[in-house]
Formats: structure tokens, C-alpha cells, sequence
């Protein structure tokens, strides 16, 4: 283990931090909130400052390998969310600090449960930060620093691999710091493109810029109590339902549609399923809730938009489907599962993993029927390995077996058994909102124990990391000099 080179990272990352968040202090000055900008400006400054300082001898060693990667992404996201709680707690926002940081690991995670129950009362440099959390998350905390820091070369990537969500993770051009700026450039000009349209609707540009953010990060936090509901427009609805579906998609096929490679995209399996899931949701729900409202069109749009938040796991809310029929939430549900495709922002297990065990199944009941054919798993004409498979595999044992322990431990509380587990399901997938009246589309986080609320925090950056590097903290051999 490179332990300069991990203390090095942190206090990069610590750097970088304290830089992000003067940008909630100067919204405060601007809208006059002078006390929170203050404690804002004070907290980043420090940051900053701290960071600065320590970071300007490099280590003598610049090595990052693949457990390196594993501890750095682990411990960075863990120290990332510690610090970024520090403006709720001290502007005096969130009065509890483990509160403080389950918002703020909510925010980073990109999954949007809240502890809030009343949003709009908070300072706009609060609401600012708020959903900033969730932007900075979207991408990665790690891609970030990688877009503007040049910290071991080609190893990085080690890092990168063990950030971005999805079964594997390709270079986009040879060098892992102009990988991470492709991305943020793509990131940034859907951002920016999404505040030009909800702008045109007539939603107020603070408004916007917020919407944004956490669509983009796949995220949910709004600066209003009843998300994009208030709004109640069917405009609205439709850019939102738009983007969140967009960032929803592996950002290498935005790549490929920069260098005009259409076929590539179309031929991707992973995209054809994913819309596929959509829209046989929006279908089958659409006609379950029909007559709940005045009119198809209008069935459809609330259908739409609620498949797309969960499927995203982005958790925005436009109507209560706790009050749906059965049909419709056991589809929300198993939409929070399988969540978005791999190298997107979104969370779940993602459509290329179930992909890959759906086709892994059929495999093998061929294997049965015909015991000496040759078949293999193919995805977009390209034969699975056998390791990738088995990660996989791995991978959703553990994920499930995280799911029963977390709900025991959560079940401590006595709340109903649709709130104990959905509570669970929606903080590991990393979408917002559960099932049932107190983790419902229109219920929040906060009757739940610092007991639980810690739990839901690891499961948060459980799901957010793809576990393992989470996992291997608490690992003795991750600490060792030979792994």
C-alpha cells in the first residue's frame, strides 16, 4: 500500500472540496443570507487552505495500484461526505450531525433520501449545496480531481475503475486525465443544456440550475418540498423525464455520438434493453392507473416520468404512487433494483449486469437440454469471459446478502416491513424514496434512529461504489504491504 499516495489524494481531494464549496457561500452573498455565507466561506477557505499547503511536496512514490485505487476511492468518499456535511451542521441547517451527514451522503451518492422535512425554509446557499452534492457525485468525486489534477498517469485509471459504476470500465482515449475531462465535457453540456430548456419553461433560473444538477447526478434533491410536483407543468415534466433518462446511458455512447459513430450506438444492447425496460413499464402502469386520472395523456405522463426517476434512481416526484395500485409498485420496485446502464450516473445493479445473468441462465438451461453445445454469454456480438461472469455472480450475492443484513439491523426500529426493506432497497440502488407512508415519494428519513441512519449511509455508498471498495475497508489484508 502507497500510503503517501493516499494521504496525498485526500488531501487533494480536501483541496478541491474547500474550493467547490466557496461557490454555496457566494450564492449566499448574492441572495444578502451574510451569516451562512460566512460560515460557508470560513469552511471552504480552511478546507482549502489545509489542502493547499500539504499537497504542494509530492510523494516520492506515485503508484497507484489496484487495491491502492480501492483503499483511496473507499476512504475518500467517506472523508468527502464527512467534510461536506460540515456547512449543514454549522450554518445550523440540519441540527444533529449524523443528520448532517446522512444528507450529505445522500447528496454525494446521488441518491436523494433526506432526513428534511421542511426544504424550503433553508438559506439558498444550503439549497445550493444541497443539490451541487449531488452534481459533483454524478460523475464521481475521484473523475473530478483526475479531470483537473494530474496525479499518477496511466495508474489512475485504478481509481477510476473502482468509482465508476458498471461491470467494466473502458479508456475513452489513452490517457486516463483526458478520459475524465471527455467526461466532465459531455456532463456538463447535458448540465447546461437541460437549464436552457427548463429556463424556456418559464422555471426560474435558481430553480433550473438546481433541477439540473440533480438530474444530472441522477440524484432528486429539490429546492422544493413537493419536488417537481410544484410545478405542475406538463413541460416540465417532459424535460425532466427527458435527461433523467439521457443521463441514465453509458456516457461512452455520448462519446461515440460526438465522433458521429451512430451504428456503434444503435448496435449497443445494453441502450436497446434499457429503453426497451421504459418503455413496457410506462405501458403496463399507464394502463394500471388509468383510472386514476381524467384522461390517458395524463395517466401517461405521470407513468412516464415515475418510471423514468426510479428506473434512473434519480427520485424526483410529480405524484404519489404509494397510492397506486399493486401492479404499479411492484414495477417501481423491481425498477429500483435493476436501475440504470453501466457508465451512466444512475445506480441499481444496472441493466448490462442483469443482462449478462439473463443470458448467463439461458446458457445454462442449453447447457441441460444439450449437454455437449458450445454456448457462451454474448453481448453486442462480443463473447462475456468467464471472470466477468463470475464478478457478476459475486457481485449479486453480495449485494443480496447486504440487503438482508441491512434490513435486519434496520427491522431494530419496529417500522412496518414495507418500510424496513424498501428503506433499504432505495438507499443501496441509490434512488430516493422507498415504499410506504414514511420513506414514501411524499415521507423522508427522519423518524429513523442514528442507528439506522448510519447503516442506510454505508448501504448509500455501498450501492454508490459498486461495494467492494467499501467492503474492503473493514478487510486486514487491505492493509498489509503485499495483498
Amino acid at each position: 500500500m502507497n500510503y503517501e499516495m493516499v494521504v496525498y489524494v485526500l488531501l487533494n481531494i480536501a483541496k478541491i472540496e474547500g474550493v467547490l464549496m466557496m461557490i454555496p457561500g457566494i450564492v449566499s452573498l448574492i441572495y444578502g443570507e451574510y451569516n451562512t455565507a460566512k460560515v460557508i466561506l470560513t469552511i471552504a477557505i480552511l478546507l482549502a487552505a489545509f489542502g493547499f499547503i500539504f499537497t504542494l511536496k509530492k510523494p516520492r512514490r506515485l503508484d497507484i495500484f489496484a487495491k491502492d485505487g480501492l483503499f483511496i476511492v473507499g476512504i475518500a468518499w467517506i472523508t468527502f461526505s464527512l467534510l461536506g456535511a460540515l456547512p449543514f451542521y454549522f450554518t445550523g441547517s440540519i441540527n444533529s450531525y449524523v443528520n448532517a451527514v446522512f444528507e450529505t451522503v445522500s447528496g454525494f451518492t446521488t441518491t436523494g433520501s433526506t432526513i428534511l422535512t421542511d426544504i424550503e425554509s433553508l438559506p439558498n446557499g444550503i439549497l445550493f449545496w444541497r443539490s451541487f452534492t449531488h452534481w459533483i457525485g454524478g460523475m464521481g468525486v475521484l473523475v473530478f480531481v483526475l479531470a483537473i489534477i494530474p496525479l499518477a498517469g496511466s495508474r489512475s485509471m485504478n481509481i477510476m475503475k473502482a468509482e465508476v459504476p458498471g461491470p467494466t470500465v473502458d479508456k475513452l482515449v489513452p490517457k486516463t486525465k483526458q478520459t475524465a475531462k471527455i467526461l466532465y465535457f459531455i456532463y456538463v453540456g447535458l448540465t447546461i443544456l437541460q437549464v436552457i430548456f427548463l429556463v424556456a419553461g418559464k422555471m426560474p433560473l435558481f430553480d433550473s440550475i438546481l433541477t439540473s444538477f440533480s438530474t444530472a447526478g441522477t440524484g432528486g434533491f429539490s429546492n422544493k418540498n413537493n419536488s417537481i410536483a410544484y410545478y405542475d407543468s406538463a413541460y416540465v415534466d417532459g424535460v425532466v423525464t427527458v435527461f433523467m433518462i439521457l443521463f441514465g446511458i453509458n456516457f461512452n455512447l455520448f462519446y461515440l455520438a460526438l465522433l458521429k459513430k451512430f451504428k456503434r450506438i444503435f448496435k449497443s444492447e445494453e441502450l436497446r434493453t434499457y429503453i426497451a425496460i421504459i418503455a413496457v413499464s410506462t405501458l403496463l402502469i399507464t394502463f394500471n392507473i388509468r383510472g386514476m386520472y381524467p384522461s390517458f395523456l395524463k395517466a401517461f405522463r405521470y407513468a412516464s416520468f415515475q418510471v423514468a426517476t426510479i428506473i434512473t434512481t434519480t427520485g424526483f416526484m410529480t405524484a404519489d404512487f404509494n397510492v397506486w395500485p399493486m401492479f404499479s409498485k411492484a414495477i417501481l420496485l423491481l425498477l429500483m433494483i435493476v436501475g440504470a446502464c453501466a457508465g451512466s450516473t444512475g445506480g441499481g445493479l444496472k441493466v448490462s449486469r442483469v443482462l449478462i445473468m439473463v443470458k448467463h441462465i439461458k446458457c445454462e438451461i442449453k447447457r441441460l437440454l444439450h449437454p455437449r453445445a458450445m454456448v457462451s454469454v454474448k453481448i453486442d456480438k462480443k463473447t462475456v469471459e468467464t471472470s466477468v461472469i463470475s464478478s457478476v455472480l459475486a457481485y449479486l450475492l453480495v449485494y443480496f446478502s447486504l440487503i438482508v443484513i441491512s434490513f435486519l439491523l434496520i427491522s431494530i426500529n419496529e417500522f412496518d416491513f414495507e418500510t424496513s426493506l424498501t428503506s433499504v432497497i432505495t438507499c443501496i440502488n441509490n434512488v430516493g424514496p422507498g415504499l410506504g407512508a414514511i420513506v414514501g415519494p411524499t415521507g423522508n428519513f427522519s423518524s429513523f434512529s442514528d442507528f439506522s441512519k448510519i447503516i442506510l449511509c454505508f448501504d448509500m455508498l455501498l450501492g454508490r461504489l459498486e461495494i467492494f471498495p467499501i467492503l474492503l475497508l473493514f478487510s486486514p489484508r487491505m492493509y498489509k504491504r503485499r495483498f
